[in-house]
């Protein structure tokens, strides 16, 4: 531009025309007065941006990975694998739990949490049988995972790759909630936020079995509530305490408890968590919990979460191919029942099999490795006989 040629102008005439070129880009710019105490040298490079028309524009932001995910609704169909870590991954082939069961009741449906890898729906439908026979009338299930699991939109920072699950611990009522009911229902808080000791007016020995039955599963390999919840554990168990090494302290779940499984077969991109410590935990790592160290306020509150800054570049390659896959026919033909029986008593069926495995044969459009195909998402799982994981640890 021949104006770029020519010596710059005067402060107050380099002033009217950076304001000239900013209105017929952006309809009205006021300068403000503090401008014109700027040096030449920057009011010169003010100048050349404004002439240029601010012709570069930075690369758009890449989309968090928190949203692509949250945005779908169904599986990927797929053989069922977990991929990533319990914090940073994704899963696909995975199952829903119904809505409702003989002795479950799924809450905040809404949030569409309620599918997992094939093994974790299998076991919370089995707790739900065996915590009967203990006494306990039901489980109200919390979250579990998005449809192919991955960052949530909001809430956890796990329960990404379909191995996680939220049991409430307030008994299921003797009646069937509506679907209203579930989204706004509030659990009961079972620890006193100062003290950070269980309310002793709200625990009964049927919490104790409720977890002890949880933590009797090979698959489970920790148990996450609340410090107070473990203290409580600790100071009354009697007999058998080497379930006690699976239950584990940790912020928070105060109104449910967080069972976490191992990597399953079929899971080579699965990355397993440390195994727990040996013991029972009620040692000087739980008094830790009761010092003023854990509850100190946070140095620096505003500090975005992880979820806040994952892309899909931050997560394993192979979770571009299973947010690429394709949906199941509808929820209901990816709904686990198990050996699910109806109010009639007859056993209702469980999800059909497919004559062919749908396939994410094809590598994503940026290059992540394609997931193998050999199962699929519809096929009749196994009751829970499931294979053994090995025993890993904990928080």
């Amino acid at each position: 531009m021949t104006m770029l040629k020519r010596p710059l102008p005067g402060k107050s005439l380099l002033l009217k025309r950076v304001a000239t070129r900013f209105r017929s880009l952006f309809m009205h710019v006021v300068v403000p007065k503090p401008l014109r105490t700027f040096g030449r040298h920057a009011l010169a490079a003010l100048a050349v941006l404004a002439l240029a028309g601010l012709a570069t524009r930075p690369a758009a932001a890449e989309e968090l990975a928190k949203n692509l995910f949250g945005a779908k609704k169904l599986p990927a169909v797929a053989a069922p694998q977990s991929i990533g870590f319990y914090s940073k991954g994704c899963f696909a082939g995975g199952v829903a739990i119904p809505l409702n069961g003989p002795k479950w009741e799924v809450m905040r449906p809404s949030r569409n949490r309620r599918w997992g890898h094939p093994t974790m729906i299998a076991l919370i439908e089995k707790l739900s049988r065996d915590a009967a026979a203990d006494g306990w009338p039901g489980l109200l299930v919390g979250d579990i995972s998005q449809p192919r699991g991955g960052p949530m939109l909001t809430g956890h920072a796990s329960h990404q790759i379909g191995l996680d699950a939220d049991i409430w611990l307030t008994p299921m009522p003797d009646r069937k909630l509506s679907l209203e009911q579930r989204e706004n229902m509030s659990a009961t808080l079972l620890v006193d936020e100062k003290t950070h000791l269980v309310k002793d007016a709200l625990w009964a020995p049927a919490h104790t079995r409720l977890l002890k039955r949880a933590a009797s599963y090979a698959e489970v390999e920790r148990i996450l509530v609340n410090p107070g919840i473990k203290k409580k554990l600790c100071d009354t168990v009697k007999g058998d305490r080497g379930w006690l090494r699976k239950v584990r302290p940790f912020w928070g779940h105060d109104y449910h408890f967080h069972i976490r499984i191992g990597c399953q077969p079929g899971s080579p991109k699965c990355k397993a968590q440390e195994n727990t410590a040996p013991g029972d935990g009620c040692d000087q790592s739980l008094a830790w919990w009761f010092t003023e160290e854990p509850w100190r306020p946070n140095k620096n509150p505003d500090r975005p979460k992880a979820r806040d800054l994952m892309t899909m570049a931050s997560l394993p390659a192979a979770c571009q191919a299973v947010l690429d896959g394709p949906n199941p026919a509808s929820a209901e033909a990816v709904t686990y029942y198990g050996d699910y029986y109806g109010e009639d008593g007859v056993p209702v069926a469980a999800a059909p099999v497919l004559t062919k495995a749908p396939s994410l044969a094809r590598a994503s459009a940026s290059g992540a490795a394609a997931l193998p195909a050999t199962a699929n998402a519809y096929a009749e799982t196994p009751e829970i006989g499931i294979p053994l994981p090995r025993p890993r640890p904990g928080y």
